[in-house]
C-alpha cells in the first residue's frame, strides 16, 4: 500500500492495521504474548524490543501520518523524549533547546544531563539567530517545540533545520500540540519528530504513550538505546492507541475549529487580559504559523485580569474540567504554574511569562456555545465574591 497516495482519513483508518486472518474481524486482533518463538523465525519478537505484531503495525500508521520512513512507540511521552535525546548525546556533547518547553522536558534536562556530563544551552527567544549564536564545536542536537507549551509560541521549523543541516547537527521537534494533522515537520526538513501520544493521538484521556517518527537510520539508533531503557508499553495500550488514531483527523479538525472560536471570544472578554493562540491575527507569530501549520490546533492559553484567582475560576466551571493533561475530546483547563510547569522554579516561570493567572485551555469537541456559557457562569461566580 503506497501511503503517499492515500488521504488522511484513509491513513488514520486503515494503515497499520493487524489483519485478522483467522476470523476476518473488522478491527485488529490483540497479540498479548510476552514470549515468542526464537527458532526458524525472521524476527525475534519481544515487547521490550518494540516489535510485537501490534507494536510493529502501529508504528507503520504513525510513520505514515508523519511522512517518515519509520517510527517507534514508548510507554510515555517522556520515555520517547528521554530515550531519543540520550540516543544522540554522550558525555561532552552539547544540545541547544528553545526557551519555552514542556515542563517535563525542561526538568529532565536540568536534573539528568549533569549526571551524564552533557552540556546544554537554552535560547533567549525563538529566533534562529538565538540558536545560531549558541552553536559550539560539540553541539549535536537542536531541540524545538512548536507550538510551545503553554504559551503557544511558534518556532520557524525550516529556518532551524536549515541551520542544523549546515552545521551537521540533528534537529528534533516535539510536535505534540500540533499533531500530525496540523503540522508535518518532515516537510520542513526536521530529522526527528516526537509526540506525547497520550495527547491528541490518544485523544480520550485513557492512554499513556509516546512516539518518535524519523528515518530508518535514526530509528535504528534510537531503538538500540530504547531496548536498554525498557520504555515499552503493553499491547492492549498499543491496540487502544491504534483504535484512537482512526478518528485523529476528525477530532483534531473539530478541536481546532472550536479553539479558534474560543480564542476570539476570550480576546473580547473584559475579564481576560491576554490570549495566546497562533490562529489570532494579533498573535506575533500568526504569519509563521500560517506558513507551517494546516490549522492552529486545539490548545490556547489565556490570562485572567490581575488579581483574579485562577483556581477559584476553575473550581467554578461545570462542563470544562480542571485536569492535568490535555487534548482529550473533553475540554480541560489547568494552571501551568501549579501543574505542568510546577517543577520549574518561580523565577524561571516568570522569565518565560508563566504567571499565576495563566490558564492553559485544551478545547474539546463540545458545542462552543456551551463552553462559552460555562466560562461566563464561572466568571460571574468569582467576580461576585
Amino acid at each position: 500500500m503506497d501511503t503517499k497516495k492515500l488521504g488522511i482519513n484513509t491513513i488514520c483508518t486503515h494503515v497499520g492495521e493487524v489483519k485478522d486472518e483467522q476470523f476476518k474481524g473488522a478491527v485488529s486482533p490483540i497479540y498479548m504474548s510476552t514470549s515468542y518463538a526464537f527458532d526458524d523465525v525472521a524476527i525475534k519478537r519481544y515487547p521490550r524490543y518494540l516489535n510485537t505484531p501490534n507494536q510493529e503495525a502501529l508504528c507503520k500508521k504513525i510513520a505514515a501520518l508523519e511522512k517518515t520512513e519509520n517510527a517507534l512507540i514508548f510507554g510515555s511521552g517522556m520515555a520517547a523524549i528521554s530515550t531519543t535525546l540520550l540516543a544522540f548525546l554522550r558525555q561532552g556533547d552539547h544540545i541547544i533547546l528553545q526557551q519555552t518547553l514542556y515542563g517535563g522536558t525542561y526538568n529532565f534536562v536540568l536534573e539528568e544531563f549533569k549526571k551524564f556530563g552533557i552540556e546544554y544551552s537554552f535560547t533567549k527567544d525563538m529566533s534562529v539567530a538565538s540558536f545560531e549564536e549558541l552553536i559550539q564545536s560539540n553541539t549535536k542536537v537542536l531541540y524545538i517545540e512548536t507550538p510551545s507549551n503553554p504559551l503557544l509560541t511558534i518556532t520557524d521549523i525550516e529556518a532551524v533545520t536549515t541551520l542544523a543541516k549546515a552545521n551537521n547537527i540533528v534537529s528534533m521537534i516535539d510536535n505534540t500540540f500540533a499533531s500530525p494533522i496540523n503540522q508535518t515537520p518532515i516537510d520542513f526538513g526536521i530529522d526527528i519528530v516526537i509526540h506525547s501520544a497520550t495527547k491528541y493521538m490518544g485523544g480520550h484521556s485513557d492512554i499513556l504513550a509516546g512516539a518518535v517518527a524519523t528515518s530508518n537510520e535514526f530509528t535504528e539508533q534510537i531503538w538500540r538505546t530504547a531496548i536498554n531503557f525498557g520504555g515499552s508499553l503493553s499491547d492492549f495500550t498499543v491496540w487502544m492507541l491504534e483504535r484512537s488514531l482512526k478518528t485523529l483527523n476528525l477530532r483534531v479538525k473539530c478541536q481546532s475549529e472550536n479553539a479558534l472560536k474560543m480564542a476570539e471570544y476570550l480576546k473580547n472578554n473584559p475579564n481576560v487580559s491576554k490570549v495566546y493562540y497562533p490562529g489570532l491575527e494579533s498573535h506575533p507569530d500568526h504569519e509563521l504559523a500560517k506558513k507551517q501549520m494546516n490549522a492552529f490546533g486545539g490548545m490556547l492559553s489565556f490570562e485572567l485580569k490581575k488579581g483574579m484567582n485562577a483556581m477559584d475560576f476553575q473550581r467554578a466551571l461545570e462542563i470544562i474540567k480542571p485536569s492535568m493533561s490535555l487534548a482529550g475530546v473533553e475540554s480541560t483547563m489547568l494552571n501551568p504554574a501549579v501543574a505542568s510547569h510546577a517543577l520549574m522554579g518561580a523565577e524561571e516561570r516568570a522569565k518565560q511569562g508563566i504567571t499565576d493567572e495563566l490558564i492553559r485551555f485544551s478545547v474539546g469537541i463540545e458545542e462552543v456555545e456551551d463552553l462559552i456559557a460555562d466560562i461566563e457562569q464561572a466568571l460571574e461566580k468569582i467576580t461576585k465574591k
